[in-house]
């Protein structure tokens, strides 16, 4: 294929994939880009990646392959309580702000992992949940976690890991919360125990939607390390759409390199990855 021909092609697929995740892949990425299509590419039978692309653009592919091919360009880099600080200051900090009691009654609170790849956050704050109400605070509580990745809520429904991928999780709550299989297909893995399994649910969204189908009113916001990969027009509408779920006094977790971008009249800074929404 002519040079310039494989340069278009490229350019059409990757301004393809921001227009359906937000994504920016520059140039700079095309060689992870083409590692990572390889096997379509072979699957299909095509002689190059760009003609791949060329084909799929030109929708002589369905549905499916694009939504394998989303998949692909996502990154899905995730771990059990990483950033621990986070989970700290909602447990330490937060959790007895959001449990004052209102009319004699303890809230149910809700949480959501916005971007809860194969659902290592969303089980790290079902954790922190349940130990607060194992050690006296008595409330009730449920967890959403979304993601643009049908396969990784797949693999976060399922809560199986191995346990290679549980590193993060301290020795007391992997005592309580993992269930060891030793036989079977999931000989060697674990699995989060069903009392937290039936108090997080996941489906798949996309943060580039103009509405998300998440109910308002949620306490706790976690945020973190996707907002990076979008840039600042699409930053600032997935901030504005995401903050009008979040509840007057709730809370917004972004990622450590991401609190700089986070521009919003309703969003105070009270650390700096961590931001209350303040309006009424």
């Amino acid at each position: 294929m002519p040079l310039a021909k494989i340069e278009d092609a490229n350019a059409r697929f990757r301004a393809a994939i921001r227009a359906l995740t937000g994504i920016e892949l520059p140039a700079q990425k095309i060689p992870m880009i083409e590692q990572r299509l390889r096997k379509r590419v072979l699957h299909w039978g095509h002689s190059s990646t760009e003609s791949y692309m060329a084909a799929l653009l030109a929708g002589e592919m369905d549905q499916a392959e694009l939504a394998i091919v989303v998949d692909l360009m996502t990154t899905n880099t995730t771990s059990f309580f990483r950033e621990a600080e986070h989970f700290q200051i909602l447990r330490d900090d937060l959790l007895p702000q959001l449990l004052r009691p209102v009319r004699g009654q303890r809230p149910r609170l809700k949480l959501w992992s916005a971007a809860s790849s194969e659902g290592a956050e969303a089980y790290s704050l079902a954790m922190v949940l349940a130990e607060a109400n194992r050690q006296g605070d008595r409330f009730d509580w449920a967890i959403l976690g979304t993601d643009l990745s049908g396969r990784m809520i797949e693999k976060a429904t399922s809560a199986i890991y191995a346990p290679d991928q549980l590193t993060g999780i301290p020795v007391d709550l992997a005592r309580r919360y993992l269930m060891h299989a030793s036989s079977g297909p999931m000989a060697g893995k674990l699995r989060i125990v069903p009392e937290l399994r039936a108090r997080v649910r996941f489906h798949q969204m996309n943060l580039m939607d103009e509405k998300y189908p998440v109910d308002p009113g949620v306490h706790v916001v976690f945020l973190r390390n996707i907002l990076i990969y979008f840039d600042a027009p699409t930053k600032a509408a997935v901030i504005e759409r995401v903050t009008r779920h979040l509840r007057p006094g709730g809370y917004l977790f972004v990622g450590h390199s991401e609190s700089m971008v986070v521009r919003h009249p309703e969003l105070a800074q009270i650390v700096p990855t961590v931001f209350q929404k303040v309006s009424e």
